[in-house]
């Protein structure tokens, strides 16, 4: 059920953005699809449903580099995410001390 609902949402997807580029290229103005990204967000246990994805239809372009950022808890805060990130800032600032510069 999870999959059908992931298929229908990327079906979704598809259509929405290639009405948008519709709507820049009748207003002149100009969409680079290469260039667009789309972030696919869940409980853990509906990104491991997901994860199987081959590819993602961005305005009309399939993209196939497809990255799951697992960046949310099972909450959906970013709390861990940025325990992490906070981690390696001490890390390289405390590498930064030690360097001497002549």
């Amino acid at each position: 059920m999870c999959a059908d609902k992931t298929a229908s949402g990327l079906s979704i997807l598809a259509t929405c953005t290639a009405d948008v580029k519709l709507w820049f290229i009748q207003n002149g103005l100009q969409l680079n699809p290469d260039k667009s990204e789309a972030l696919i967000m869940g409980t853990a246990s509906q990104l491991r449903a997901a994860s199987d994805l081959s590819m993602v239809k961005v305005a009309g372009v399939e993209a196939e580099d497809i990255k799951v950022l697992g960046v949310l808890d099972r909450h959906l805060t970013f709390d861990k995410h940025a325990s992490v990130v906070a981690r390696s800032c001490n890390y390289h600032a405390q590498a930064i001390r030690h360097i001497v510069i002549c």
